[in-house]
């Protein structure tokens, strides 16, 4: 499957078309990819920080809204048990994001295509 029909298809299955196709081009690019192209593409790093800080808010609100007697510290639990590294990694895994990952050809060799921390 050609890599636009990927991005196509991950689009429709987080029901989200992006306006700027350029953004999920970057957030899609491995620094190892960005490091081995010639032109100076941008890498997933900047976005990917910006991008924690939004799912931790909006887990955060959706167990507020869902759990409206709950102490701050069992909702700190669950915010954890749901935005952790195994969670995360499994369900980019369920919408294909594993194989619209762009990699550089060393962290494809070591399999970073299915390592949890690349993933998540």
């Amino acid at each position: 499957m050609e890599s636009e029909e990927k991005v196509n298809n991950l689009q429709e299955l987080i029901h989200y078309r992006f306006r700027q196709v350029k953004f999920l081009g970057t957030a899609l690019a491995h620094s190892s990819f960005a490091n081995e192209q010639e032109l100076c593409e941008e890498h997933n790093e900047r976005l990917e920080f910006l991008g924690d800080a939004v799912l931790e808010l909006a887990i955060s609100e959706e167990i507020y809204a869902r759990f409206p007697e709950a102490p701050e510290g069992q909702m700190t639990r669950l915010r954890s048990k749901l935005v952790r590294e195994p969670t995360l990694a499994e369900l980019a895994r369920e919408i294909g994001l594993d194989q619209c990952l762009r990699l550089g050809r060393g962290e494809e060799r070591q399999g970073g295509r299915n390592r949890d921390s690349l993933l998540s």
